[in-house]
């Protein structure tokens, strides 16, 4: 017999009004520095639209359980909307929001004809079972149907979710259209059209704007030492990345903690352990830190790889790298990014830094609707090509008008969705 539903709301946290509110700002700034237009930087400022959902679902004990998901478009001037989902206890509408603004940018620096989306459900899906989650998920993606598809909006994996899960997605949009729909999302397994080179694409990304950043600096990839916030998906595999090309991974942390060793440390030593343990506190080769600690190592590169806000008013001039590179959505806040800005931090934003992964996307969106698909190595070179150039776009613009890295993204990002907007004029 069905027990009484438990709703479970999302949980209210500063933090995603913080970035909210840093989304804006920059906004702002950039509109005021490049002189757009009043109209249009008034429809920037707003989502095209947004959605709250109500998640209902059977629990394998048969009670059911609610709750509460969500899907913003931001702009869709330049194409279809285009974004991750993520499960997050923690997961609001205006951390939505926010990710949805910055996603529109993120693509039109990549030169990407898709606007940003964004969505999520407020859960921990560590507490639910596998079939468990596959039936909120499924429910989910019932309930934004009307807002997705192939020529509208494509979603993708993000924080807690994975490629199981966007299939999951696909099919239940195919079982509703009658036919299926491999373009529907991106990041999914190859065998139902996903591309090869999509699961690495973020850190591979990162890896690439790390090396143009130490090119444009004049230093040796084999004379940093990195630091990485965030040992998961991005994080996990940026660091194998970087150490393999001879970089001196330092620090890495999650959740439950961290490990720092000044010679360095080995990711796939640790990568054994996490397996083991399900996190990377207790490696027994290193000394342990938090979280907090790593973010002030004294290291050439830290990346951020983990969640918003962690480098704040309250750390920023505690921070020692010379390079921060965004693997996250948000990780600095607006005036923690200006004390880096005047300490001479080189700061890679994350609308440029993390745009790795929309850029195969893109690819693997494109491969569905020709149905012929790219070896890996075609996809790595492609992505390659479209990140450095949009890294000199941006160093250049910067070192040519005196703005930061961020400013410069933005101006970019912003431009190009305002000329869109400007050239197709307003409806009706």
């Amino acid at each position: 017999m069905e027990t009484e539903p438990v709703v479970t709301p999302a949980q209210t946290d500063p933090s995603h009004d913080t970035a909210w509110e840093t989304a804006l700002a920059q906004l702002d700034e950039v509109a005021e520095l490049m002189g757009l237009a009043p109209g249009v930087h008034a429809i920037l400022r707003s989502p095209k639209r947004s959605l709250s959902v109500s998640v209902p679902f059977r629990m394998d004990d048969g009670s059911t359980r609610v709750y509460q998901g969500y899907r913003v478009h931001h702009n869709v001037t330049r194409g279809p909307a285009k974004g991750g989902i993520r499960y997050h206890p923690e997961v609001g509408l205006d951390e939505v929001k926010a990710l949805a603004m910055w996603m529109t940018w993120k693509c039109a620096i990549a030169g990407i004809p898709f606007g940003g989306a964004k969505g999520g459900v407020a859960v921990d899906p560590k507490e639910l079972t596998r079939s468990e989650l596959e039936r909120m998920t499924r429910r989910y993606a019932s309930e934004i149907l009307p807002f997705i598809g192939p020529e509208k909006d494509i979603p993708a994996p993000d924080m807690n979710t994975n490629e199981e899960i966007m299939s999951w997605i696909m099919d239940t949009y195919s079982m509703n259209s009658g036919f299926s729909v491999p373009g529907v999302v991106t990041g999914k397994p190859v065998s139902i059209g996903g591309s090869k080179g999509r699961a690495g694409a973020t850190s591979r990304g990162v890896m690439y704007m790390i090396f143009s950043t130490l090119k444009a600096l004049g230093v040796g990839i084999d004379e940093v030492s990195v630091a990485i916030q965030g040992y998961g998906k991005v994080g996990g595999y940026a660091a194998q990345l970087l150490h393999d090309a001879g970089c001196r991974v330092v620090a890495v942390s999650d959740a439950e903690g961290g490990l720092y060793r000044d010679r360095g440390l080995d990711p796939e030593a640790i990568n054994r352990h996490s397996r083991e343990a399900g996190t990377v506190a207790g490696y027994g080769g290193a000394e342990p830190i938090t979280n907090a600690d790593l973010l002030e190592i004294d290291c050439d590169v830290l990346v951020p790889a983990a969640i918003e806000g962690v480098v704040t008013v309250k750390n920023a001039d505690k921070v020692k790298a010379r390079v921060v590179c965004e693997a996250a959505n948000g990780p600095i806040t607006f005036e923690g990014d200006k004390i880096l800005h005047d300490r001479g931090v080189f700061v890679v934003p994350d609308i440029l830094a993390n745009s790795g992964g929309v850029t195969v996307s893109y690819f693997e969106w494109v491969q569905d609707i020709q149905a012929y698909f790219w070896d890996e190595e075609e996809v790595n070179d492609r992505l390659r090509l479209i990140m450095e150039r949009a890294f000199d776009e941006v160093y250049d613009l910067a070192m040519a008008k005196g703005l930061s890295m961020r400013q410069a993204a933005h101006w970019i990002g912003v431009g190009r969705v305002a000329e869109a907007h400007l050239t197709r004029g307003l409806f009706p």
